[in-house]
Parts: structure tokens; sequence; C-alpha cells
């Protein structure tokens, strides 16, 4: 079983890991020094075991407050679904497009035709 030197606050410790885990291990130790460094800086030298607990709390506070942050994420994407389901199952709307009869067509043809036979005559009346 590996043993890995990790520093947090400061201070040096050995933990012993998995083979294999030892990047994860490093991973951790690197949040956790993270946390301690605020503290150090904030607060100044205090025992490794009110760090540690301190550090941890910050840690923990701060997967509260994303824990909390992907529920509700969760939740929005399930009433999403729903929505989806909902939609996908209901049949679309049908929208009627009316039709023009050819007739009608062929009387505004005409009546087009006849004003512009108007509109001809009266210009060659007025000019």
């Amino acid at each position: 079983m590996p043993e890995v030197n990790i520093e947090i606050g400061g201070r040096m410790f050995q933990v012993a890991c998995q083979t294999g885990e030892e990047h994860f291990l490093q991973s951790a130790a690197g949040l956790l020094d993270s946390e301690a460094s605020v503290l150090a800086e904030q607060i100044g030298r205090m025992p490794e075991t009110r760090m540690l607990l301190m550090a941890g709390l910050m840690l923990a506070d701060k997967t509260a407050g994303i824990e909390e942050e992907l529920r509700a994420a969760e939740a929005r994407i399930e009433a999403m679904n729903r929505e989806l389901t909902t939609l996908k199952s209901s049949p679309p709307e049908q929208v009627e497009v009316a039709v023009i009869p050819p007739q009608v067509t062929d009387s505004m043809a005409e009546l087009a035709a006849r004003a512009e036979a108007i509109a001809d005559s009266l210009e060659a009346k007025a000019g």
C-alpha cells in the first residue's frame, strides 16, 4: 500500500492509500490545503486538529451548497423531461388553410382587369 506525502496548511502528513489512488488523494489534499491556507491567513497558527476540522467543515459547507444546486438542477431537468414527454405524446395542432375556389380567383382577376381598363380610360381622358 503506497504512502503519499501531502501538505495541508503548511504541515506535512504521510497518508497511506490504495495503489492507483495516489492522484485522487493528492487532489483531495489540494482542496483541503486550499481551505486550510485561507484559515491560516485569517486566523494565523492553530493546532493541526483544529485546522483540519475547520478546513473540513468549510469543504463540507461548500459540498452541501453544491449538492443543493445539483438537486435543484435535477428537479428542473425532470420537469423539462415531463414537459417534453407530454409534448411528444400529444398530437400536433392541426392548422387549416383556407382554399380559395378557382372561380373566386377568376372573378378577382376579371375585376382587376376591369379596374385597370377604367383607370386607363380615365388617364386617356385626363391627358
